[in-house]
């Protein structure tokens, strides 16, 4: 009876102790917790790499916060967060913030990524040049139109995630120069609002991340893509038929699709922690894996080795 008793005991406190580990003080790369910001174009794909991790990693708490690129930035430099998700590195003044601060900056690209462009399902204008893209945000093109004379003289609205947002930035960047973005452009609170405002309004162009429409597997990405039409772009000056191309995995990876980005994993937190086992881990096999079928093009390509035989 006193073993029974004994072993009763022990059991109790040891599973009192696995209820109560103590995450903030037994910091390591696979375990404690990190409170990394995402930019909201990266959720999806970002959920799955963190329960995949604490599934292996019981001991590893992550805690994520989805803001916009700007915000998610903001908060890594007021060190409310200690590892980011964005589509950018950090700039050379940026990195110096840090550096003054005698902080470790690691970045580790870890994605491609592709900005697409959709619209309203009804809508037979699937086709898009960069430069009418851009005629359209600079404000020279305001109606239907007067890109396509068969359709209707309805305006033409361009909506975007938000005007803090890793796609607001690239596509002032790349297309606009940082110039103003036309008053025909507004913007919502996340990608999903802009799926369902492009699925409501004929006359939408939706910009959003490839991310949240690229899983062939995913309910949610496959929901998304019902309800919107993805369109086809070409960066060439006179476009033929098989130059408009598709954010699709394949075409972003061989850069047939001209508005591609790099994805990166930044962390500013001490070597060996939490932070660094992560990175580690969305940059390695498994990471890597999660973000190739979720059809992001992954930084580094996934190895399958096949065994040939003569016999």
């Amino acid at each position: 009876m006193r073993l029974l008793i004994i072993g009763i005991v022990t059991s109790f406190l040891l599973l009192n102790t696995g209820c109560s580990y103590d995450y903030k003080n037994t910091d390591g790369p696979t375990t404690g917790k990190l409170k990394i910001g995402i930019d909201d174009s990266y959720s999806l794909m970002m959920d799955s790499q963190i329960h995949t991790f604490e599934s292996f990693y019981q001991y590893a708490k992550i805690l994520p916060s989805f803001k916009p690129e700007a915000d998610v930035i903001q908060d890594l430099m007021n060190d409310t967060v200690q590892a980011a998700i964005i589509s950018r590195d950090l700039t050379d003044n940026e990195k110096a913030f840090f550096e003054a601060k005698h902080r470790i900056v690691k970045s580790t690209k870890i994605a491609v990524d592709g900005l697409a462009f959709i619209v309203n399902p009804e809508n037979t204008d699937t086709v898009f040049s960069l430069n009418e893209i851009k005629k359209i945000l600079f404000g020279e093109y305001t109606l239907w139109n007067q890109i396509d004379k068969a359709a209707k003289e309805i305006p033409i609205n361009v909506v975007f995630d938000n005007d803090r947002s890793c796609n607001a930035r690239q596509i002032s960047e790349s297309l606009l120069d940082k110039k103003p973005f036309s008053k025909n452009t507004f913007a919502v609170k996340s990608n999903a609002e802009v799926i369902d405002y492009v699925n409501k309004n004929k006359n939408a162009i939706g910009v959003i991340s490839v991310s949240w429409i690229s899983d062939m597997h995913d309910p949610t990405s496959q929901e998304f893509l019902r309800k919107i039409k993805v369109v086809a772009l070409s960066d060439k000056e006179k476009p033929t038929p098989a130059d408009y191309k598709k954010p699709y995995q394949a075409w972003i990876y061989e850069k047939s699709y001209p508005l591609r980005r790099d994805v990166y994993f930044v962390k500013t937190g001490l070597q060996e922690s939490l932070g660094s086992g992560f990175a580690a881990f969305v940059a390695g096999e498994k990471g890597q894996l999660i973000i190739h079928k979720m059809g992001m093009v992954a930084a580094t390509a996934p190895i399958r080795t096949v065994k040939i035989t003569t016999e």
